[in-house]
């Protein structure tokens, strides 16, 4: 009767702590295992990764966890950074009239109503622990979130092709303190984690004329910093064997920061949910898809992924193969991305890559981590 309440009681607090309208920062793929499968994550991941994942996932497996992990994703959106490039090479001193068609067929390729570039990323130190049923974990990690988009519509005089885009970032640099605890021979397990967070907002342009280098690392400006302290919530269930549920509720107190420029960044929650099923000990079937639609920092485009993916271990996980894919359901111009990866497990060192590419946008993502498991 009291695991009974219990769960219905973090299933409510999962649902009605946050208004359903509040839109949140979008969720980033953190690790190459859930890269690999399709940024899937929610079930599955009982590592040290799971502080960011799910904090319940923890307690799942009694072991200590070690790992280090980076990674990357951009997406270009309508071929905007082919016509970028082209712009870079552009020969302003042909005068020629096929040279001027070039020169507006490169402004109205830039000017295309979406086409922009998101990007996002992360890297970061994860450590778990147990004792007994109880688990706990750590992390010092960087999550940064990100786009560019036309500020000034490309011009076209002659040859003269000017311009410029906004470059728009935050960095959530924190450090994450988890807990979690197992019922019933981890049927039932919870978890929360509070993370301390720095937040770094920029607010940047860089100027696009024809014939010159288009610089964007050098021109997000100088961040503007402050802290705030965030919590995330989670839950999994494991009716059988076989079968696992788990759901996610990342800020739910909506930490505010300040923004770049003026004004105050709001991180609204972020909800995903994640079902994983093992046919047989070595094969997991997964998804996971984000309740909540999540801003971007480009105007016009949402973030509401569905993930799915598979991992196929063999001898006794001394290999791991996975693969999988994601499809932005609010963002029109991406089409399903393919994504595959690959572990290797020597005793308690693993190492593990994933990555994938959007073969239409040719948006792409990779992701590795170095840990030691025991």
């Amino acid at each position: 009767m009291i695991y009974s309440r219990l769960r219905y009681t973090v299933a409510s607090l999962i649902i009605l702590m946050f208004p359903a309208q509040v839109c949140a920062v979008e969720f980033v793929t953190v690790g190459p295992r859930a890269m690999g499968m399709g940024g899937a994550g929610v079930a599955v991941t009982t590592d040290a990764l799971a502080t960011y994942w799910n904090p319940a996932g923890l307690a799942m497996t009694q072991t200590v966890d070690i790992r280090i992990q980076g990674g990357a994703q951009v997406i270009d959106r309508l071929g905007i950074a082919d016509a970028i490039h082209d712009l870079e090479k552009f020969d302003t001193s042909d005068i020629s009239q096929a040279n001027q068609a070039k020169a507006q067929d490169i402004a109205n390729r830039i000017n295309r109503p979406g086409a922009t570039v998101s990007l996002n990323g992360s890297a970061g130190l994860y450590v778990k622990g147990h004792l007994g049923e109880h688990a706990f974990g750590f992390n010092v990690s960087d999550v940064a979130t990100g786009g560019g988009f036309i500020l000034n519509p490309v011009q076209v005089s002659g040859t003269n092709i000017t311009g410029a885009m906004a470059l728009r970032l935050l960095e959530a640099r924190q450090a994450a303190f988890s807990y979690a605890y197992a019922f019933s021979d981890k049927t039932f397990s919870i978890g929360v984690t509070g993370k301390i967070i720095q937040g770094a907002s920029y607010n940047g342009r860089t100027a696009l004329t024809g014939g010159t280098d288009v610089s964007v690392t050098d021109n997000f400006g100088k961040p503007t910093l402050s802290t705030a302290f965030g919590i995330d919530v989670g839950a999994i269930y494991r009716p059988s064997s076989w079968l696992r549920f788990g759901a996610v509720a990342k800020d739910i107190n909506q930490p505010t920061f300040n923004a770049s420029g003026g004004g105050e960044l709001k991180l609204g929650p972020q909800v995903r949910g994640g079902m994983a099923i093992n046919p047989y000990s070595s094969l997991t079937l997964t998804a996971d898809v984000d309740a909540t639609a999540n801003k971007t920092f480009v105007p016009g485009v949402k973030s509401q992924v569905l993930s799915l993916g598979a991992e196929q271990t063999i001898l006794s996980e001394f290999l791991s193969f996975r693969v999988g894919g994601f499809k932005n359901m609010k963002d029109a111009n991406t089409p399903f991305t393919p994504t595959a990866g690959l572990g290797l497990r020597v005793y308690a060192l693993r190492v593990d890559v994933g990555g994938g590419y959007d073969f239409r946008e040719k948006g792409a993502l990779v992701s590795g981590s170095l840990s030691l498991t025991f």
